[in-house]
């Protein structure tokens, strides 16, 4: 166990793990407990600190740092992107969200998973891919599972994954496990890619599309410009963003390749090298607000200021 001092450093833990970015996590009372690279991290907020377990134990403060992002300069970033009132918002409701550094097969398989599909439904298949095909870790009491590696998913049968949930994405999954055990992609030479060369690297997978490839460039690839684009992301700019009204006028249940590309575009273009971060306070906050059922979104202020500020 070691604390980490925070008492400059802004962090808020319980946003950061609770926005929908990571899968592996849940809150035990104050605590959190998640799967990391194998083993089991517990972290709890003490005053201005972070109170660390890991089992086995390993993990120290540099790795805690590297995970949380905690050497992004955040009051920077923000700076940066609180470019109108309504992401300004989102920063003053959730101070200290941070993005989380995943690693990249983790986070290629599970947003793979996650496509057209429901938070506790992708925490479910996660939960049972791991129980089936991940290594128990060791002196964990509570059986804890690894993520399984690429090699273990790739040789699985079809039907051994749609047996966890998976339905129609096990052979995306195993199909993408297969092109990464067998060194066809290598996610890790991808974070020393662009973000265009990296981004179209993962499109050329099995089960990746637009959003998946994006989610994966900015939570494992470092590529802080991408700018992931959901039905939820789409609302949100549509409604008050003046220069998109022309791009989804009727909101459709899914978006179509040209509107990803002007929503991505317009994302990147607006709020800059960090998009990645305003997508995901908005992301947050609009969550939130649906979950409290506080109404945020369409005023008239945001679309305004938006369109003097950028544009398609």
């Amino acid at each position: 166990m070691f604390l980490l001092d925070l008492e400059r450093v802004p962090f808020a833990l319980d946003c950061t793990l609770a926005c929908g970015q990571v899968f592996r996590w849940h809150k035990k009372g104050d605590t959190w407990v998640g799967v990391v690279a194998g083993r089991v991290l517990q972290i709890e907020r003490v005053g201005s600190c972070l109170q660390v377990w890991s089992t086995p134990e390993g993990f120290g403060e540099q790795f805690v740092r590297g995970y949380f992002r905690l050497d992004d300069d955040l009051c920077r970033i923000l700076g940066e992107i609180g470019r109108d009132d309504l992401i300004r918002d989102a920063i003053q409701a959730l101070p200290g969200l941070r993005l989380v550094r995943q690693e990249p097969w983790e986070c290629l398989a599970s947003y793979i998973c996650a496509s057209y599909n429901n938070i506790p439904r992708i925490r479910g298949m996660i939960q049972r891919l791991c129980e089936r095909f991940g290594d128990e870790v060791t002196g964990d009491p509570t059986g804890n599972h690894s993520f399984p590696s690429a090699l273990a998913l790739s040789r699985a049968a079809s039907s051994e994954l749609i047996d966890c949930g998976l339905g129609y994405r096990a052979q995306y999954l195993r199909d993408s496990a297969k092109a990464v055990a067998e060194e066809r992609v290598d996610l890790n030479c991808l974070r020393k890619a662009s973000y265009e060369e990296a981004r179209t690297e993962l499109i050329r997978l099995p089960g990746v599309g637009n959003k998946v490839a994006d989610c994966v460039c900015l939570f494992a690839l470092e590529k802080l410009e991408a700018f992931p684009v959901d039905v939820w992301i789409q609302r949100i700019l549509t409604a008050n963003y003046a220069a998109l009204r022309p791009v989804a006028a009727t909101c459709p249940s899914t978006l179509t390749p040209r509107q990803y590309r002007e929503i991505n575009t317009f994302g990147r273009c607006y709020f800059g090298k960090h998009a990645g971060y305003a997508q995901q306070y908005l992301y947050a906050r609009f969550s939130n607000a649906l979950k409290n059922r506080e109404p945020w979104s369409s005023r008239s202020s945001f679309c305004a200021g938006a369109s003097k500020s950028g544009g398609l």
